[in-house]
């Protein structure tokens, strides 16, 4: 089964930055897969924060439009979340699956925490 392992989380002060990356072990699929990030805050439901296509293509949550930028990297089954001008509301464990369905079994996530 493919296993995903977030990296990259922390505790930042609001206006910070912070990137975030997901590997995926033994999948030959990743290539071929829409990857998404996304969050679940205490108490919130989990949400999708941005997806990037295989060819690319990028969509974003309003929220974070203009703040954040995901990226890949197929040959190192690897998806990245560039996050900067970070806010308290981004404060969430931050997680990495397929898109839109779930085909991997989520990992542990990464807890972000953005100090006001």
């Amino acid at each position: 089964q493919v296993q995903l392992v977030e990296s990259g989380g922390g505790l930042v002060q609001a206006g910070g930055s912070l990137r975030l990356s997901c590997a995926a072990s033994r999948s030959t699929i990743f290539s071929l897969a829409t990857m998404g990030w996304y969050r679940q805050a205490p108490g919130k439901q989990r949400e999708l924060v941005a997806s990037i296509s295989k060819d690319g293509s990028t969509n974003y949550a309003d929220s974070v439009k203009g703040r954040f930028a995901i990226s890949r990297d197929n040959a190192k089954n690897t998806v990245y979340l560039q996050m900067n001008s970070l806010k308290p509301e981004d404060t969430a464990v931050y997680y990495c699956n397929t898109h839109p369905s779930f085909l991997f079994y989520w990992g542990q996530g990464t807890q972000v925490t953005v100090s006001s």
